[in-house]
C-alpha cells in the first residue's frame, strides 16, 4: 500500500524521480558541479572579482604614474615679427635696421620632472596597490572557500532530510494501516475508548511529524536551488 501526498503544488513525481522511494543523491548533478553553479551565479563572489580587476588597474597606474614627469613640449607660433639686423659693413659707421615680416616660429624639446615627494613615496605606492590586489584576492577566495562549505552543508542536509522524510513516510503508513485496524477493532467491541483515543491520537502525531519532515525536505530543497542557481526539476 502506497500513501500519496501533496507538496503544496508540487507533485510527488517528477520524469523517474519518485520522492518516497528514489534516493536524491542519485538524481542530483555531482557535488563539485553544485558547487561550481554556486560559485558563478554568487553576486558577492562577482563582486570581489570586480573588485580584483579595479586593483589590478589600479596598481598598473600607479606602476606607470613615473611617465607623467617625462614629456615632449612643443611650441608653435605665427604671426609678424619685428627682426632687427646690423649692418657692419667696412668702412661705415654700424647701423640697426628693423624690418617687419610674418612668419613661423616653432620648437621641439624634452622635459623630465622629478618631484621630491613622488620620488621618495612612489615605491610606497606601488607597494600599497599591490598589497591591495592581493587583499581582493584573498577575500574573493575566502568567499569561495565559505560558500563552498555552505553548499556542501546544504547538500548534505536536504540529503538526510530526505532521508528521514522516506523513513517517516513509511512510519506513517504504517499508522494508518493501524488505524484502520483499530477503528475496526473498536467498532466490534474489543478495544476500549481509552485505547481507541490513545492509538488515535499516536497516529496523529505521526501524521503531523511527517508533514514537517516533508517541509523541512521541501525547504532544504528549495535553498539548495536558491544558492546554486540551479532549478533540479525533481519536484513540480
Amino acid at each position: 500500500m502506497h500513501i500519496f501526498f501533496n507538496f503544496s503544488g508540487f507533485s510527488q513525481e517528477s520524469g523517474n524521480f519518485n520522492v518516497l522511494e528514489d534516493n536524491i543523491e542519485s538524481m542530483l548533478p555531482p557535488l563539485e558541479t553544485i558547487i561550481d553553479s554556486a560559485i558563478a551565479n554568487n553576486p558577492e563572489i562577482k563582486f570581489r572579482d570586480l573588485q580584483i580587476i579595479v586593483n589590478k588597474y589600479k596598481l598598473s597606474t600607479e606602476r606607470n604614474l613615473w611617465t607623467r614627469d617625462i614629456g615632449v613640449q612643443t611650441d608653435v607660433r605665427y604671426g609678424t615679427f619685428n627682426n632687427f639686423s646690423t649692418n657692419t659693413s667696412e668702412g661705415q659707421s654700424p647701423s640697426n635696421i628693423a624690418t617687419l615680416s610674418s612668419q613661423l616660429n616653432y620648437g621641439v624639446g624634452a622635459y623630465i620632472k622629478l618631484p621630491f615627494f613622488d620620488f621618495v613615496n612612489r615605491k610606497n605606492q606601488v607597494q600599497m596597490a599591490t598589497t591591495e590586489v592581493k587583499q581582493a584576492e584573498s577575500f574573493a577566495q575566502t568567499q569561495r572557500n565559505e560558500l563552498r562549505q555552505i553548499v556542501i552543508k546544504q547538500y548534505n542536509d536536504l540529503i538526510v532530510k530526505h532521508r528521514l522524510l522516506k523513513i517517516k513516510s513509511k512510519h506513517a503508513e504504517t499508522s494508518k494501516i493501524n488505524m484502520q485496524m483499530v477503528e475496526q477493532e473498536f467498532t466490534n467491541g474489543i478495544i476500549s475508548v481509552s485505547e481507541y483515543a490513545r492509538i488515535s491520537e499516536t497516529v496523529t502525531r505521526t501524521e503531523i511529524d511527517f508533514e514537517n519532515s516533508r517541509m523541512e525536505f521541501l525547504t532544504a530543497y528549495m535553498i539548495l536551488e536558491e544558492i546554486t542557481g540551479i532549478r533540479f526539476n525533481l519536484i513540480r
